[in-house]
């Protein structure tokens, strides 16, 4: 049995603000079947204390962690065992995960995610009374000082580790006037630490150190390494070529499974894909959208430049004027959301918008939805598509990171083979939005070209088997050579 600390700043069912705490939250359970006994460490938010229940078990205590007393608490993540740093000084607030009710991130995030990364050097390298690891799994820049401290300030013997890279766009970048207060030697603050243009960059400092790079898809891996794509990083990134590799995130049937869906209106399968009629419906009237002979185009995403969001709001009048329609989930850059308002008034009945978000509507979109838009302009893996592969929710997709490897286009070749899942295209432009959606709803009115290109994608297998155990192997392939 391999023994793996994980350390993240989210994990489901506990806190969420993106697809790493789905990522997190799945990996006990795809490790398990493949000898690999995972324990995950989190910060001790108001959510993730009140989950372990009146009495936790403590299992260490800090006088001093950064200057702040801390405990180290036991508990489980579904059956899988759990570690919280309850810092009440860091984490113990009102608001979000790294910012506050206003969205301004915490103006001691620094503080709070070195501590939970001081933290977990210490677990790894035996501080801890009964906890043996060995490897230690950083999950982003809020993890990265985990291995900087395992490196330059180890509490124990160094463990073989490796960090995940979910979106390379942050990067935990403070100024350098902090660097005494992290604790660390003077040879930290070097190229080849944690120093990044004169300042510190915790991602940087957690790839200089980790044994190995993972990003959460192949095709992201290999775009890391330019510019467009490596956000400052990617010298490092070449430098480390041999070790960094992609490894798709998985999505989980037992949640995601249109045949056993409680929030669907009516559940389908494959095979029965006619019974999708009433989650449409469904989902028309709750967005106040008239029924129409073209496709229902569903959104759930972030309203940001990211993901391509201002050019879909430039071709809104495009998708409608070749009779599709669009329903909305999301929030965001505020211009963006008062613009596809107004798009929603300029088209009434033809575009529904809801600000926010919401787990359930998202389940009874996919399911009543025909084709999921993600125009990302980079996109690490993406999650939003694998639900709709699932659903029969066709994904309409850039050709980018995850995307790219996960969705099959359309085209000549791959429809004659019975193996197109979607509609890709190549850079995130209006014409080629346009031209994206335009293919779309030409395919869409081919009844047969449509069914098959939804079964094929339900047909595909996005589950955590083939992840877990490439993560498992990765593991292996560590703790053997150490």
């Amino acid at each position: 049995m391999t023994n793996v600390l994980s350390v993240a700043s989210e994990a489901v069912p506990l806190v969420k603000t993106g697809g790493l705490a789905d990522v997190v939250g799945a990996l006990p359970e795809a490790l398990a079947p493949h000898g690999v006994a995972l324990t995950t460490l989190l910060p001790g938010y108001p959510a993730v204390i009140a989950a372990l229940g009146k009495k936790p078990k403590a299992l260490h205590k800090w006088d001093s962690l950064l200057g702040e007393p801390a405990r180290l608490l036991a508990g489980k993540i579904s059956t899988h065992p759990l570690l919280v740093l309850d810092a009440p000084g860091l984490f113990a607030r009102e608001g979000g995960l790294y910012g506050d009710v206003t969205g301004r991130d915490w103006a001691d995030n620094w503080k709070r995610f070195a501590a939970l990364g001081r933290a977990a050097a210490d677990v790894a390298g035996g501080m801890v009374k009964g906890l043996t690891f060995d490897l230690m799994h950083a999950h982003d820049w809020q993890a990265g000082m985990a291995l900087a401290y395992q490196r330059f300030a180890p509490a124990g013997p160094v463990l073989p580790s490796v960090i995940t890279i979910h979106n390379m766009a942050f990067q935990g970048h403070y100024g350098a006037d902090l660097f005494p207060a992290l604790g660390l030697p003077p040879q930290a603050m070097a190229i080849d630490g944690i120093e990044y243009h004169g300042g510190i960059s915790f991602l940087k400092a957690g790839l200089a150190a980790a044994s190995r790079i993972t990003t959460v898809s192949p095709t992201y891996a290999r775009e890391i390494r330019e510019p467009g794509f490596g956000m400052g990083l990617e010298g490092l990134i070449r430098a480390r070529e041999g070790d960094v590799s992609g490894i798709v995130n998985g999505i989980d049937p037992a949640v995601w499974n249109p045949a056993s869906d409680p929030a669907l209106k009516g559940t389908y399968s494959a095979r029965a894909l006619a019974k999708r009629a009433a989650n449409a419906q469904a989902l028309e009237a709750e967005f106040g959208i008239e029924q129409g002979d073209g496709p229902l185009f569903i959104v759930i995403s972030r309203l940001t430049w990211q993901k391509g969001m201002d050019v879909l709001l430039e071709a809104a009048d495009h998708l409608v004027g070749i009779g599709g329609r669009l329903a909305l989930l999301g929030s965001g850059d505020a211009a963006l959301e008062s613009g596809f308002h107004a798009a929603a008034a300029r088209h009434p009945g033809k575009i529904g918008v809801r600000i926010g978000y919401d787990e359930a509507l998202s389940h009874r979109m996919l399911g009543g939805g025909d084709a999921i838009l993600v125009p990302s302009r980079f996109e690490p893996c993406g999650l939003t598509q694998l639900y709709g592969l699932a659903y029969g929710c066709v994904p309409v997709v850039s050709r980018t990171g995850g995307l790219a490897d996960t969705v099959i286009d359309a085209n000549l070749a791959a429809r004659q083979a019975g193996v197109a899942t979607g509609v890709q295209f190549d850079g995130v432009r209006w014409q080629t939005l346009a031209d994206a959606l335009t293919r779309t709803v030409q395919l869409y009115r081919d009844p047969a070209a449509w069914r098959s290109l939804q079964r094929a994608g339900m047909s595909a297998d996005f589950s955590w088997i083939g992840s877990g155990l490439a993560y498992a192997d990765l593991y292996r392939s560590l703790t053997v050579a150490a």
